[in-house]
């Protein structure tokens, strides 16, 4: 499983307040704290207004790099933030995101191409987010001719069908797992990706309902995950449905966790 730590994000109330004091001691803390819990990239979205989104990108870059070498993940649909973030990063980020959205298309698509990066491709369009599994799959095709135009291979594509919450319609999840399912047998090279909290908002006890989605998820293709890598509980059944679905190359990714205190110790 690809993890994605999702916190250094400006839409959260207290890394919102850490950019705009330019708090780098709290950004610092934060990505180091995600690293220790084991994340593949670190996900950095500086969320402030247009003006103001560059610079703060080359802020939290820089802050960043200055305590880890981790491969980071530019989030912006702002091709300026992104251009900047590629000023100063010094390894190829992952980028977040590309879309049916004419404004991600030409600006998003083109800088991914460039830097041959990794990229996060979300099914949905100026239109918004279909209704039906089939409608996301017509937007995919759309989006895949043209990365394959601009070089890039299917396995640097990181798919979300975008999860649905729960507690809005019932179906939320299965429809997950059949988009999951139709596009791996359609692009069998992509990762599959998304946020596993999504499916629970609105409801109670939401880590048991995002446990039991994200062991159904991996069972449909799921390898990669935008989550709160300090939430052990999650973490840890990450690492074990990747073992008992036989995802996990004779359990070594499980055991080196094991060895290095990210799963089996309580805090």
């Amino acid at each position: 499983m690809i993890i994605i730590g999702e916190k250094i994000n400006g839409t959260r109330k207290h890394v919102k307040e850490a950019i705009a004091a330019k708090n780098a001691d709290f950004i610092k803390d934060l990505a180091l704290k995600q690293v220790k819990a084991g994340v593949d990239f670190l996900d950095v979205n500086a969320g402030t207004s247009p003006d103001r989104e560059p610079s703060d990108m080359i802020w939290l870059i820089n802050t960043i790099q200055e305590v880890t070498d981790a491969t980071l993940c530019l989030d912006s649909a702002n091709p300026e933030a992104l251009k900047a973030g590629f000023s100063v990063v010094k390894k190829k980020p992952m980028l977040n995101s590309l879309s049916g959205e004419k404004i991600r298309v030409n600006g998003v698509l083109p800088l991914a191409c460039e830097h041959q990066t990794e990229l996060i491709v979300l099914t949905c369009d100026d239109d918004g987010i279909p209704t039906t599994v089939e409608k996301r799959l017509e937007i995919l095709d759309r989006l895949i001719e043209k990365t394959r135009k601009g070089g890039l291979t299917d396995n640097k594509l990181h798919v979300d069908p975008l999860v649905g919450t729960i507690s809005t319609s019932t179906e939320s999840g299965n429809m997950a797992f059949d988009a999951m399912r139709q596009i791996l047998k359609k692009y069998p090279d992509v990762h599959i990706t998304g946020g596993l909290s999504n499916i629970s908002f609105g409801l109670p006890a939401r880590s048991i309902v995002n446990q039991a989605f994200a062991v159904l998820a991996i069972a449909a293709g799921m390898d990669s995950a935008i989550i709160d890598p300090e939430n052990q509980e999650l973490r840890e059944i990450l690492y074990a449905a990747d073992v008992v679905l036989g995802k996990d190359r004779f359990c070594g990714r499980f055991t080196k966790a094991f060895r290095a205190g990210i799963i089996g110790k309580k805090k």
